[in-house]
């Protein structure tokens, strides 16, 4: 009796340990994160063309809106300071920190925060099982999150977002839109990966990454001062730049520039998937014309 006890002593130790420890380590996310922009940088640093739409499932009503959509509207003041929506927000020039929530007495976490230097933002990730608030509930720049852990993966499942745009050339994303995310350490580094689904403006989810690497010192800017003036003097009061069907002058320019279909650079779902190569043999490329601006108005 005194050797059975002796013996499975440890093993009861050791069972009692793992029931009470959690069921895989889940990573610590905290901390300073720097984006990395050799993925799409054309589209995160200076910003993506006019009228390219290509490889985003965009349905027949975003299409209408982003070549309806002017430029200059950017100088009205309400959109001069206007906050990307959690949806976009990563992937573009910021400073990212990170850093946890934890309840005093008992050490549970409660919440991952995320603050985000470009329009300033801070979105909180709550980690401690509440719901999410009703469909009347108002919706903010970063919504509403809760997430949990697939392993060491951090899933955030976010709604209640303010409208925006799946690509800032005048691609909409409308109020309705769900995030699904995936926070993923390997190390220093961490990636982000999104897939947004829009009943209005997409057929299909929207999937994009981005990349992170932790930072050892914090030599950039947290602050985002932003303030309205008077862009386009003169103009008159209440005008919104805008387009009419078949007026906007930059329809075939980024075609022409890479050689590309016009009709492809219109995106939708079919654009994004490698079968599409077989239609551009058949399709014709417009001409390369300069168009340095939009038409007086």
């Amino acid at each position: 009796m005194k050797f059975w006890a002796r013996a499975t002593a440890p093993a009861l130790l050791l069972t009692s340990a793992l029931f009470s420890a959690p069921a895989f380590a889940q990573e610590d996310l905290s901390g300073s994160w720097n984006p990395q922009f050799m993925e799409d940088q054309p589209e995160r640093i200076p910003g993506p063309d006019l009228v390219d739409y290509l490889g985003i499932p965009i349905n027949a009503d975003a299409r209408q809106w982003a070549l309806s959509w002017d430029p200059d509207r950017l100088t009205l003041p309400e959109h001069q300071c206007q906050v990307h929506t959690v949806a976009y927000i990563y992937r573009g020039p910021l400073e990212l920190r990170i850093w946890e929530e934890r309840d005093p007495q008992t050490q549970e976490l409660v919440a991952i925060h995320n603050y985000t230097s470009t329009y300033e933002q801070n979105r909180t990730i709550w980690m401690d099982g509440r719901p999410h608030p009703p469909d009347y509930a108002a919706h903010t720049w970063m919504g509403f999150s809760t997430g949990h852990w697939d392993g060491n993966v951090l899933t955030v499942n976010t709604d209640h977002i303010k409208q925006g745009w799946h690509r800032r050339n005048g691609i909409p994303s409308s109020d309705e839109i769900t995030l699904t995310e995936h926070f993923i350490r390997h190390g220093d580094h961490l990636t982000h990966v999104s897939l947004v689904s829009d009943p209005i403006y997409l057929t299909e989810p929207l999937v994009k990454t981005q990349d992170y690497v932790r930072a050892t010192s914090s030599n950039g800017n947290w602050l985002w001062p932003c303030e309205y003036v008077d862009e386009a003097p003169g103009r008159p009061q209440g005008e919104v730049p805008s387009f009419m069907p078949g007026e906007n002058p930059f329809t075939t320019e980024f075609a022409a520039k890479y050689g590309i279909p016009a009709q492809a650079v219109l995106g939708g779902a079919e654009t994004m998937y490698p079968e599409y190569q077989k239609k551009l043999k058949n399709m014709p490329i417009p001409p390369k014309h300069p168009v340095t601006s939009a038409p007086a108005r």
